[in-house]
């Protein structure tokens, strides 16, 4: 890549990340979707901390979220959920990819509108089954009929996904095309809000 194009890409990174503040730019979306692999690219790019609120709310349970689900149920892992990323969102600026459910608690949202800049991003049902298929530690797949399920969820949760700031399709290219489009829609958003 020629030496211009570089420098110009590391002025819209800074730009960003200038009209971010404190804020943290939040990842929300379906399981599947990208959000924790993506997080850690665009992160990166940005010269920003990523966390992922799993994560987080595994090591403040002592716990994994299967582990969570079993012993207490999904209600009580939403509680903690909302609890760890009300902190976190205090900890900005960062990317904090969120679990697929966290988005639909109200009080999230109204914390991530206050702290946070939010993106969502959004897949086709084919992409987030190839890739949820991948992986055992889904508590809301464990079903009969996994590809229902989700699309139940994709059902109840879109709506929700669309009050978010930003939506970003997420589809099958490169990481660094999906970082590209992030990167793209996040200085569209920010950089209009400052003039």
């Amino acid at each position: 890549m020629d030496r211009p194009a570089t420098a110009r890409r590391g002025q819209v990174e800074s730009a960003i990340v200038d009209a971010l503040g404190e804020r943290s730019i939040v990842l929300v979306g379906l399981m599947g979707a990208g959000k924790s692999s993506l997080g850690k690219r665009l992160a990166a790019r940005l010269a920003i901390p990523f966390v992922d609120a799993d994560t987080a709310i595994e090591q403040a349970a002592g716990m994994t979220i299967p582990e969570i689900f079993d012993r207490h149920g999904e209600a009580d892992f939403r509680a903690g959920e909302r609890r760890v990323i009300a902190r976190l969102l205090g900890e900005g600026p960062q990317v904090l990819a969120t679990g697929g459910g966290a988005f639909m608690s109200e009080e999230t949202r109204e914390r991530i509108r206050a702290f946070g800049i939010s993106v969502w991003l959004k897949a086709d049902l084919d992409i987030l089954m190839r890739r949820v298929r991948k992986r055992g530690d889904r508590p809301l797949l464990r079903t009969d009929d996994p590809e229902g399920t989700m699309r139940r969820l994709m059902d109840t949760r879109h709506p929700v996904y669309a009050e978010a700031d930003i939506t970003v399709v997420s589809g099958e290219v490169p990481h660094e095309v999906m970082v590209e489009s992030l990167v793209s829609a996040l200085a569209g958003h920010l950089l209009a809000e400052t003039h």
